[in-house]
């Protein structure tokens, strides 16, 4: 009730103050950007002004991501601050506390800019998930464009985040999350992510926050010996949390590793880690990879298929067939039901998804 009752009135803040005030490159970006995306992004550095700028080479204010964060002006501070990381490897583990709201953070493109660690639970004084994370942020408002996030543990690691995100309205565009375990921590609140790459094994897009992902690329990566892929393991606990995890418009796929053992390896679309989990699929392509019973429960001892809501509507390839799916799942819904997990009704994205910048779909299409 209390999550509910935040999501309400950061709403009706949003609205006050809107009233007050692994592929190749199509001309640098992705193959399966539009046109108009591809626009917005070159033209995205002569529109932008930043307040930092990160560069190895010297050639900015700062040599580190760390640096630059931590010369964030926390008194008085209400616009937008933005830090411009150039072309470049930066090892190094970063948080954005949560009194640091309203950051931009992009670099020149997720193939080149890219933030990297290899932490993994219960190695390096990590006891938490969240604190594998190679980068974490806590604060309101924080926004990413053409940067790559990255976990380098590897398949036989455990738990090993890449990004870890908690705070309310945050987005992602033209990002590269790479993992395996615990790729993506979608920890709580509102969160969008679109034309993006993220990539992992087990339960690798996983938490308990309200999520969008739109128009992304989702790799499935050659898991440990015996291992079997989940593509989403949602953390709902309660029967009237409005949380859950949705993909729409997005292509699952297997990375070149695992592609000749794809059909061998199983990889199944969601597993319910809490008693109401939710994970919705909305006009998705899926690859043959995915095992036709789609779904998969948490362990023997905690099954949690009473309540689970696994859905799916519009979705294509091999993968999408949903005669063979598991009796517990919800199976396929209707389109007055696929469309209540679209951005407005499902992040109140009008509200604050404009101000970012991104381009996003508001309804069923791409």
């Amino acid at each position: 009730m209390i999550r509910n009752l935040l999501v309400l009135l950061s709403t009706i803040f949003a609205v006050v103050n809107a009233f007050n005030n692994h592929n190749e490159n199509h001309g640098g970006y992705p193959t399966w950007f539009s046109k108009s995306n591809r626009m917005l992004l070159s033209n995205f550095n002569d529109v932008v002004q930043p307040n930092v700028t990160v560069a190895k080479d010297g050639s900015g204010q700062f040599k580190t991501v760390t640096e630059a964060i931590n010369s964030y002006p926390v008194k008085n501070r209400r616009d937008r601050f933005v830090i411009y990381v150039k072309a470049g490897i930066y090892n190094e583990y970063i948080t954005i506390a949560k009194n640091k709201n309203n950051i931009l953070l992009y670099g020149d493109g997720p193939t080149k800019t890219i933030i990297t660690g290899s932490k993994a639970l219960n190695k390096e004084g990590t006891d938490k998930t969240m604190d594998t994370a190679t980068f974490s942020t806590l604060a309101k408002d924080f926004t990413a464009k053409s940067i790559t996030f990255e976990n380098t543990a590897g398949h036989d690691a455990g738990p090993a985040a890449a990004l870890h995100v908690k705070g309310d309205r945050s987005a992602f565009f033209d990002c590269g999350i790479h993992g395996y375990q615990d790729t993506l921590y979608v920890h709580t609140l509102r969160q969008f992510y679109r034309d993006c790459e993220i990539s992992g094994t087990t339960d690798f897009i996983f938490g308990h926050s309200t999520t969008l992902i739109q128009n992304s690329k989702i790799i499935v990566r050659k898991p440990g010996p015996n291992h079997t892929n989940i593509v989403v393991a949602d953390g709902t606990a309660t029967m009237n949390a409005v949380t859950g995890i949705v993909l729409q418009n997005c292509s699952i796929m297997p990375d070149n590793e695992l592609y000749p053992t794809r059909l061998t390896v199983k990889t199944y679309l969601a597993r319910p880690w809490r008693p109401y989990s939710r994970a919705v699929f909305v006009n998705n392509f899926m690859g043959d990879l995915i095992q036709p019973d789609g779904y998969t429960i948490w362990g023997p001892n905690a099954t949690h298929i009473e309540n689970c809501y696994f859905a799916e509507f519009g979705s294509t390839g091999p993968g999408a067939n949903s005669q063979a799916r598991v009796k517990w799942s919800k199976g396929l819904i209707s389109k007055e039901e696929a469309t209540k997990f679209t951005a407005q009704p499902w992040l109140q994205a009008n509200t604050w998804l404009p101000a970012t910048g991104i381009p996003f779909s508001s309804d069923l299409e791409a």
